[in-house]
């Protein structure tokens, strides 16, 4: 039993997300739990149920330089190309 005692969330939306994940978690919320639930697309909670065991899935990313390592965050373009 893979019980889940913490989940790190940080961006936009999280409060939001963490509302929903604190009350499973207080309600002895397991892996297996978070496995069966069906993740709503697009959204970036739909990240905290489609995870693969730790450690074997490949971590690809668009990223050239990584934000954590000092660059810039860049706002997404929202402008319509109509």
């Amino acid at each position: 039993e893979e019980r889940v005692v913490g989940i790190h969330v940080i961006g936009m939306g999280a409060d939001e997300m963490m509302q929903g994940f604190g009350v499973a978690m207080k309600m002895g919320a397991t892996k297996a739990d978070l496995d069966s639930c069906v993740a709503i697309h697009p959204t970036a909670s739909e990240e905290l149920v489609t995870m693969g065991t730790w450690g074997t899935s490949p971590q690809v990313s668009g990223a050239k330089v990584s934000p954590l390592n000092g660059a810039a965050a860049v706002e997404p373009d929202v402008k319509s190309k109509m």
